[in-house]
């Protein structure tokens, strides 16, 4: 979860504050359930402001997938781990986090697809973008393992992680990231045997 500092002075910070703002409502409520208004609101910033850093809610989600991103909160982090092998890092992507609030929340790429369903919508394809990056990640852990057909597993193993992601926050129930790591292991084993 991002810090917010909605103490700081007017025009200080403002993008910062609505980043954080939307980032907390979005993982509430949703994306299309959050309104800007109510974004501009809980930031607080005036909604000419909020345009200003962001001029249509697209441009908004972006930002916020980009920041998930680079602050390293999304299941594609663990796979930067240096202290763990490679093979440790591809298993770790079925961990379940908890996120302290008792929900499960799914995967924010897969989260923003759904809700900007047209492909060519900005939000959309960086989501798509993501996953496709995610998916090349996988299959670089897996040259260095050796693994027989790289490309074809890390889909497989993206597939997985993706399902067990959804299913969890479905479900609320963080034991679908065991049952899909179970299946990610048997993966694992066949094609570095």
């Amino acid at each position: 979860m991002v810090e917010q500092n909605v103490t700081s002075r007017p025009g200080r910070g403002g993008r910062q504050r609505i980043l954080a703002a939307a980032m907390t409502l979005f993982e509430t409520h949703g994306i299309n359930a959050t309104s800007m208004e109510e974004v501009a609101s809980t930031a607080p910033v005036s909604k000419r402001t909020l345009y200003i850093h962001f001029p249509s809610k697209d441009d908004l989600v972006v930002a916020y997938l980009r920041h998930v991103v680079e602050a390293g909160l999304t299941m594609e982090s663990v796979l930067d781990r240096q202290d763990r092998t490679p093979r440790e890092r591809l298993l770790e992507l079925f961990t379940v986090p908890d996120n302290g609030t008792g929900l499960i929340r799914g995967c924010p790429f897969v989260d923003a697809a759904a809700e900007f369903p047209d492909p060519d919508s900005p939000a959309h394809a960086y989501a798509r973008q993501q996953k496709q990056r995610f998916t090349q990640r996988i299959a670089a852990l897996l040259s260095e393992l050796g693994a027989a057909q790289p490309d074809i597993l890390a889909e497989q193993l993206a597939i997985l992680a993706d399902g067990a992601a959804s299913r969890a926050m479905v479900l609320n129930d963080p034991t679908c990231g065991q049952h899909a790591r179970a299946a990610a292991t048997a993966l694992l084993d066949a094609a570095t045997a």
